[in-house]
C-alpha cells in the first residue's frame, strides 16, 4: 500500500550559516558599532546577547531575514523571554524539530474532516499516512501544504 512520512526538521548547517552571516550584518551596521552584542548557535538554539531590549528585537529580526535567505523556515524559530543581568540581555532562539502531539492531532483531524482516503497515524514526532492509490496521497500532501500548522511539514519517504 502506497505510503509517505510528514516531518518536521530542520537544516542544523543552514542555522548555522544564518547564524554566521547575521554576526557579519552585526559587525557592519552602524547602529551596533561600540556595543557589545553578539548571536551564537549552541545545542540546536541561538543565544542572543546584547546591551538593551530593543537591540535585541533589531537583532532577532536581523536573524529572521538571514534566516529567510538561507531557506530556513521562521515559523520553525520559537522566541523565548529576555534574562536580564545588570546592564546585559540576552534572549534564546530554539527552533521546532519534530511534530509535537497537538500538531499531529490537528493533522489528522484536517485529514479527516475533508473525507480523503488515507489513513493518518501518529508515530512519535511523525506521521504516517497510507491509502490504497497514489492520487488520493497526492491530495493529502496538496492539502496539508494548504494549511498552516505553525511550524514547517516536510512530506518525504513515498512509497509504492
Amino acid at each position: 500500500m502506497p505510503s509517505f512520512d510528514i516531518v518536521s526538521e530542520l537544516n542544523d548547517v543552514d542555522v548555522k550559516h544564518a547564524v554566521d552571516n547575521a554576526n557579519r550584518e552585526l559587525s557592519t551596521r552602524f547602529d551596533f558599532r561600540g556595543v557589545q552584542a553578539s548571536f551564537e548557535f549552541k545545542d540546536e538554539m541561538v543565544i542572543m546577547k546584547a546591551e538593551g531590549d530593543f537591540q535585541l528585537k533589531q537583532m532577532a529580526d536581523m536573524l529572521r531575514n538571514c534566516c529567510v535567505k538561507r531557506g530556513v523556515d521562521t515559523s520553525a524559530m520559537d522566541i523565548q523571554e529576555m534574562d536580564i543581568t545588570g546592564k546585559n540581555y540576552k534572549q534564546h532562539i530554539a527552533f521546532k524539530q519534530g511534530i509535537e502531539q497537538p500538531v499531529a492531532k490537528k493533522i489528522v483531524k484536517v485529514i479527516k474532516d475533508n473525507k480523503l482516503k488515507v489513513q493518518a497515524s501518529i508515530q512519535g514526532d511523525q506521521l504516517r499516512v497510507t491509502g490504497k492509490k497514489r492520487d488520493d496521497l497526492q491530495t493529502a500532501i496538496a492539502l496539508l501544504k494548504g494549511e498552516d500548522f505553525g511550524q514547517p511539514l516536510q512530506f518525504n519517504n513515498f512509497r509504492d
